[in-house]
């Protein structure tokens, strides 16, 4: 992957800052001065969608879908933020804080590892260019609703479960929190420790090389795992707040692993087998989702 200049780098970032920041205004100027509906969680989400139109502006004046990326890691925390500022829950509510604490430290950690990693707005996910190739004469609602709407609702979805938690008091059981904590921090850990054991298998590799080392030998998409485990976690902090709704709180955790099971992991699977023969033998050895130790016969390598 090529990168650009850390001059033009430090300016695509800053391009990027802006256009959300301007995208955060917009959402609070309706939610101050818009024509509320009287619920919370409506007003939030069309404020959510307004903001996601103007990042989706952008995007279409760049040439450049991944504008949109740090959109999934950077919203969260400011809908729970308002919805706590919004409740009549207090500054001293443990849950509160331990749901707080956990997506503040998702948020930090993944947006963190996307300014780690982006190269500049000359390079674009290559999903997001195959969707719209795929697309044809669609290209332009595809890249609209696909790329950023669709994403914007599905994260959504999986932030009920906060809204739920900080907007109600609590009824379930208060080891349920511990353990929606600890899966939530669990969640974050993993993904951590699999983005460095990647980052530095890239940094090393041939070409043909495989990832079959550390966590990444125990499953195919170890992140992906992490990532769909932040959801749950969220999902348990709601049921702790209201086990009467239990059923469906778990709607938004579903959705994350549709969209991983469903889309996600198989067009990696894909282009990983179209770039590197070798990758059938993963396939072959290592679990596809659920860590677990690979099949028999598949030793992991390391490399220190």
């Amino acid at each position: 992957m090529s990168r650009q200049s850390p001059s033009g780098r430090v300016t695509a970032l800053v391009r990027v800052t802006f256009a959300y920041l301007l995208a955060i205004a917009v959402a609070v100027l309706w939610l101050l001065w818009g024509p509320a509906t009287g619920v919370l969680w409506l007003d939030t989400l069309i404020a959510d969608l307004l903001a996601t139109v103007v990042i989706f502006g952008f995007s279409r004046v760049h040439h450049n879908s991944s504008f949109y990326d740090a959109y999934w890691s950077v919203i969260p925390p400011l809908l729970l933020g308002y919805w706590w500022w919004q409740s009549d829950l207090g500054v001293d509510d443990l849950r509160t804080w331990l749901l707080f604490i956990v997506v503040a430290v998702w948020a930090v950690r993944l947006t963190a590892n996307w300014v780690g990693t982006f190269p500049g707005l000359h390079h674009e996910d290559w999903r997001y260019a195959q969707l719209r190739a795929d697309a044809g004469r669609w290209e332009l609602p595809v890249d609209l609703f696909a790329i950023h709407v669709i994403p914007t609702l599905q994260v959504f979805a999986g932030m009920v479960p906060a809204y739920v938690a900080v907007t109600h008091p609590a009824q379930g059981p208060t080891w349920l929190v511990v353990v929606a904590f600890l899966v939530g921090l669990s969640a974050v850990g993993l993904e951590t420790i699999a983005d460095g054991q990647l980052r530095r298998f890239v940094r090393s590799a041939r070409g043909g090389d495989v990832m079959d080392r550390g966590v990444w030998g125990w499953s195919r998409h170890p992140n992906y795992f992490g990532e769909f485990s932040f959801w749950f976690s969220l999902a348990l902090f709601g049921v702790a707040a209201s086990p009467a709704d239990a059923w469906w709180l778990f709607i938004g955790a579903a959705v994350m692993l549709a969209l991983f099971e469903g889309a996600s992991i198989p067009m990696m699977e894909r282009r990983s087998l179209a770039r590197r023969p070798g990758y059938q033998s993963v396939i072959d050895r290592v679990p596809r989702f659920v860590p677990r130790p690979p099949r028999a016969g598949g030793a992991v390598r390391t490399r220190r």
